[in-house]
């Protein structure tokens, strides 16, 4: 339990415990209860020596010092006659004397009880140890004995790193820059897909600097309470200021640097209140000498124009995927803990995964960890890392997966004319692998694997690979003479292929070398919900009649391919059906191919 909830379930023990402790000690004094009859009996027996009426109760003391209580019903008043004639002493005391305490408590005890409930769920929600702590910044501030990551954690992105290295040279020796009249970015926004590494750039700078560093979230700032998100950014920015030279770095930063107009909110927005302070505070009248802001995002395209200006975010930073040789060195750096077999080539696993960002490579490492364990094996050998990189590419093996022998024969037909046009083309990356075994959401794959990364691609390189991915239709149409759900992936990506062939590239012949805009970012509703059409009606017909053109090409040459080679497609079908996974080289010996392609 952290301190808040101990407090206050203590504050509760203590007020229960006092309430019990009183309600015991009165109990002790009161004796025992009787009926009005029998209290009226002790009377006449004349045992008794003295009484006490408070409010309707009586106490009744005898000879003996025994103690009895009765209630006097409202409509009997003889009672002091009575006692007046025995001559027993009685007196009267107030129903309010005895229970001073105990009225107090049960007065201000439901007061307490909601300012407690009160402070305890304003703590709770602002994280804090004061009451009024809406408008403190909820940031952290990395500590000295805490993890240090440094540039020797960081692969893969050496020309990032370069350019975050300047910073932290300046921060240690300012008056290297500053003689020559330099002066250091007030920002540094750092731009890359997810997985790419960006927090842990900043770690790494952290750990470099030795500065203050302050980290804290966008999601951070914007609260329920109007004006929060400013305050917290006023009270951030002035801590640093006191912390100078620090590092500020706020992650996620399109939470909160939106484009201001674009939300429902409008000009009220919260969020817009927040970054208008942010604004200011980075180049403002105020200055910020010594302040340097990081953040990080993966969607600079929403982020607001006056602040990827230069005086704020002077310079951003791309995190790219890495290529080929920074893959190998990202593997060796997370699979330093790992024990790894002698056969293992890292260059051979890089090679083998294209696209795959610092995360990826960090969980396919993992994987492989856990699948040798799972086999009981002491080292991790590379068959584990590629069945972990097939399970991240295409999803883990559904071998309990019951399917009926005439599905699978039109799977195996369907992925086998994936692969023969895969082989025969030589525009196609090489094939490297093509299963029938169900994985994912997919009953079979045929998995291509690059021999190097590429930058740009041919339009040769484009009509082929949409060739390769009609190829499963079309086979399920020549021997089957029907058509089945499973090419609906082949189908979508061959569209989306054509219409970007069209619209963003200008690989049209009809068209002609023209951008339509149409963009492949995703949607910013805020923004996009009022852009006009860019193209007119004509024009989106000619593009859809295009689009058709170039997709339809491509399925008659997958249909003219295959028939040509239909003895070719019935061997690799039923090896396939045999083996259930064959290589590209297995693929390759079927066809003849003395090379990776024929």
């Amino acid at each position: 339990m952290n301190n808040i909830p101990k407090n206050f379930f203590l504050l509760i023990a203590i007020i229960v415990g006092v309430i019990m402790l009183f309600t015991f000690s009165s109990g002790n004094n009161r004796g025992k209860e009787i009926a009005f009859s029998g209290f009226l009996d002790i009377i006449e027996s004349g045992q008794v020596t003295d009484v006490v009426i408070k409010g309707n109760q009586a106490s009744v003391r005898t000879g003996g010092n025994e103690v009895f209580i009765a209630n006097i019903p409202r409509y009997y008043n003889e009672l002091p006659q009575v006692l007046y004639k025995r001559g027993i002493d009685f007196r009267f005391e107030s129903d309010e004397s005895s229970s001073l305490f105990f009225a107090i408590l049960s007065s201000w005890l439901p007061i307490i009880l909601i300012i407690g409930v009160w402070v305890f769920f304003m703590k709770q929600m602002q994280g804090g140890n004061k009451i009024m702590g809406f408008g403190k910044s909820q940031h952290h501030k990395v500590d000295e004995d805490a993890k240090k990551y440094t540039f020797d954690d960081v692969a893969g992105i050496d020309e990032s790193k370069a350019e975050l290295d300047e910073i932290v040279e300046f921060l240690r020796d300012p008056t290297k820059f500053e003689k020559l009249g330099g002066k250091i970015p007030t920002g540094v926004l750092l731009v890359g897909a997810p997985g790419t590494g960006k927090t842990l750039l900043a770690k790494a700078i952290a750990g470099e600097a030795q500065v203050a560093f302050f980290n804290i979230s966008g999601s951070d700032f914007v609260e329920m309470f109007v004006g929060v998100g400013a305050s917290r950014i006023r009270d951030l920015f002035s801590q640093a200021r006191e912390n100078a030279p620090c590092i500020i770095f706020i992650d996620e930063i399109d939470a909160v640097g939106r484009h201001r107009g674009a939300g429902l909110g409008g000009g009220n927005d919260e969020r817009e209140q927040t970054l208008n302070q942010l604004l200011v505070e980075m180049d403002g009248f105020g200055g910020n000498d010594g302040v340097i802001v990081i953040a990080a995002t993966n969607r600079p395209d929403v982020l607001d124009n006056a602040l990827t200006r230069p005086g704020r975010f002077d310079r951003q930073v791309v995190v790219p995927r890495p290529d080929m040789n920074g893959r190998r060195k990202i593997l060796k750096i997370h699979t330093k803990e790992i024990t790894l077999s002698d056969d293992i080539d890292l260059k051979i696993i890089a090679q083998a995964t294209p696209g795959f960002t610092g995360a990826d490579l960090a969980n396919m490492a993992n994987e492989a960890a856990l699948l040798a364990a799972r086999k009981n094996k002491s080292t991790v050998e590379m068959i584990d890392l590629e069945d972990a990189r097939d399970k991240i590419f295409m999803g883990k093996e559904r071998r309990s997966m019951v399917i009926p022998e005439k599905e699978k024969k039109t799977t195996a037909y369907h992925e086998a004319g994936h692969a023969i046009i895969a082989a025969l083309l030589k525009e196609v990356d090489p094939l490297h692998k093509v299963s029938i075994i169900p994985r994912g959401r997919a009953l079979g794959v045929t998995m291509l694997l690059p021999t190097e990364d590429k930058y740009s691609q041919y339009r040769s390189q484009l009509l082929a690979q949409m060739v390769m991915m009609m190829g499963g239709r079309a086979a399920e149409e020549i021997i089957f003479d029907h058509f089945t759900t499973g090419a609906s992936n082949d189908l979508e990506r061959a569209a989306s292929m054509a219409n970007r062939m069209v619209c963003n590239w200008g690989m049209s012949s009809d068209i002609g070398p023209v951008h339509l805009g149409v963009n492949d970012n995703e949607v910013f509703l805020g923004r996009d919900m009022m852009r006009k059409r860019s193209i007119s009606q004509k024009t989106a017909g000619r593009v859809d009649k295009e689009v058709n053109k170039i997709v339809n090409e491509a399925y008659n040459k997958a249909m003219k391919i295959l028939k040509e080679n239909i003895d070719l497609l019935h061997k690799v079908t039923e090896k396939l059906i045999i083996d259930e996974t064959i290589t590209g080289n297995e693929v390759m010996e079927i066809l003849n191919c003395p090379e990776e392609t024929c």
